[in-house]
């Protein structure tokens, strides 16, 4: 069946989508976008997703296209008319169409565009997907706490990944300190048994997962301790992965060439993803309490 598409108010074939040339999404990178998992029909940590999107939107100054029930609402007739059970769904928002000006226009209409892309989320392959990492300077704007478009470093980061034969790369710092995957947070587990992972702030983005996993943890009394780590400090981790809402958890079984712990996912890690999973593809599970401030 072919994809359907969603964009300004209308349900259109995915090969016939597109936006106004100058759409300032488009033309500046003057647009926030999300990627919620689609699990068996589940839209898994939705309320985060959007609490994310508003806040991004917010340190935009840039309007709501719609009502958060409207936004639901769409998601859910997208979800229905493509006819699909497991797959990333993805929004985004720009400022709208506009003549071309770095001034932002006062009367736009904020645009939205909806799309999905079928994915497979079964335990087995979130357990199998093992990565190669290297490091990379991270080359991003100083606030990359909103989720915005302008996603050319990360572009830059993964194919330098492919390029050294790796599946991703990590961002370090000016200081040396690990700040995040090309899309995901970084995870690594110490030798005294700690899952160490970034503070959030400006340097790096709070991701949905990452908030759910914290809370999972908390819930099974394994400690995590939120503080930068360098690349030095991850050579030598018992365990590393990623967590982002399409990877979910990613096992990190190498970096730099220098292979993390046995070289195969370790026990935390396929604890934390078989928790995770059991998490994210239950609709009754309790979703995490999403702090937007």
């Amino acid at each position: 069946m072919p994809r359907i598409a969603y964009v300004n108010g209308q349900y259109v074939p995915h090969s016939e989508a597109g936006v106004h040339v100058e759409d300032r999404g488009f033309q500046f990178a003057d647009s926030v976008y999300e990627v919620i998992a689609l699990i068996d029909g589940h839209l898994a940590d939705e309320a985060g997703h959007l609490d994310r999107l508003e806040r991004s939107l917010s340190e935009l100054a840039i309007d709501l296209p719609m009502s958060r029930r409207s936004m639901k609402i769409v998601l859910r007739e997208l979800v229905r008319r493509n006819r699909i059970r497991s797959a990333n769904v993805y929004m985004q928002v720009s400022r709208g169409v506009a003549a071309r000006d770095f001034r932002c226009p006062r009367a736009a209409i904020p645009g939205i565009v909806m799309t999905i892309r079928p994915a497979v989320f079964n335990l087995s392959s979130r357990l199998n997907a093992a990565k190669k990492v290297v490091t990379t300077p991270d080359l991003r704007w100083k606030r990359r706490d909103i989720k915005t478009t302008m996603l050319l470093a990360q572009v830059l980061a993964r194919e330098y990944a492919i390029q050294k034969g790796a599946d991703d790369a990590w961002m370090v710092d000016e200081e040396g300190y690990v700040t995040e995957g090309a899309a995901s947070n970084a995870w690594i587990l110490d030798g005294k048994g700690n899952l160490l992972t970034r503070p959030t702030g400006h340097a790096i983005l709070k991701g949905v997962t990452r908030s759910a996993l914290q809370a999972l943890c908390r819930q099974h009394k394994i400690r995590i301790v939120e503080r930068a780590f360098t690349a030095a400090e991850a050579y030598k981790a018992k365990e590393a992965f990623m967590s982002s809402a399409v990877q979910m958890i990613a096992p990190v079984v190498s970096i730099d060439g220098k292979k993390i712990g046995t070289g195969k996912p370790g026990p935390v890690t396929q604890k934390l993803i078989e928790m995770y999973m059991e998490y994210a593809a239950n609709p009754k599970s309790r979703q995490h309490e999403w702090d937007a401030k």
